[in-house]
């Protein structure tokens, strides 16, 4: 996953938080658009097509809620995480339902802010240029989000898909229950960890030979899950 030079447009009103924000990002060699009005923010958003949106809510005039409106209007994928003082869960919700893909509460670790970052990338990146993929007799085509085991074709959701590429792009490696959440359900407030142990079951199912002795997706006690493939 290649980071660096990604464009992200920074808007936010606190002079501080904003050239704070600005030096680090740019250290970790992102190219920052800053903005201090939503007003503004468009603009740069329209003439520079960013790669990803850091925006604050409490935006004066335009607030970040409507800005985010506005941003879903002009480019439906575009990343957005939110940052504000407001940190309650009604709050959150209606930030994530008007379009955002993270929400961060006021004050928080900037180091927080660029794994964040990196974990929406991730969730954009495309598989590697081979598009198929093996499991056993399974065969996984995320091009055309097709799967078929034994020749014949299996159902599969888009969030099964999604669960199947974060467990190939991180093979060999433990995750938790709690991590799943954060990386594939993102900030969706009615998931619980027993949605995650639910969908793990449906990929054993369609994919393990023998789903009660699972091979690849192995459940690591004290942990999570790990994908052997």
């Amino acid at each position: 996953m290649l980071l660096k030079g990604k464009k992200i447009l920074l808007i936010e009103d606190d002079l501080h938080m904003r050239m704070g924000l600005q030096d680090n990002l740019e250290f970790e060699g992102y190219h920052v658009l800053c903005a201090e009005s939503g007003e503004a923010g468009i603009a740069l958003f329209k003439s520079d097509n960013p790669d990803l949106v850091i925006l604050d809510v409490m935006l004066p005039n335009m607030d970040g809620i409507d800005v985010c409106r506005e941003l879903r209007t002009l480019n439906r994928h575009i990343p957005i995480i939110m940052l504000s003082v407001r940190g309650s869960e009604v709050d959150k919700v209606l930030g994530l339902e008007t379009g955002a893909d993270d929400y961060m509460t006021k004050p928080f670790s900037v180091k927080e802010l660029l794994a964040r970052i990196k974990v929406v990338f991730r969730r954009l990146e495309p598989m590697d240029t081979e598009q198929l993929y093996r499991i056993g007799t399974a065969e996984i085509d995320f091009l055309h989000h097709e799967v078929k085991k034994n020749g014949q074709f299996i159902e599969f959701t888009a969030k099964e898909f999604e669960l199947l590429k974060y467990f190939i792009h991180n093979s060999g490696i433990p995750v938790s229950r709690e991590t799943l959440l954060e990386e594939v359900w993102g900030m969706e407030h009615s998931i619980t960890t027993r949605t995650v142990d639910n969908h793990i079951l449906k990929l054993r199912k369609k994919l393990e030979d023998n789903p009660d002795t699972p091979r690849y997706f192995i459940t690591i006690y004290g942990v999570g899950y790990k994908f052997s493939g």
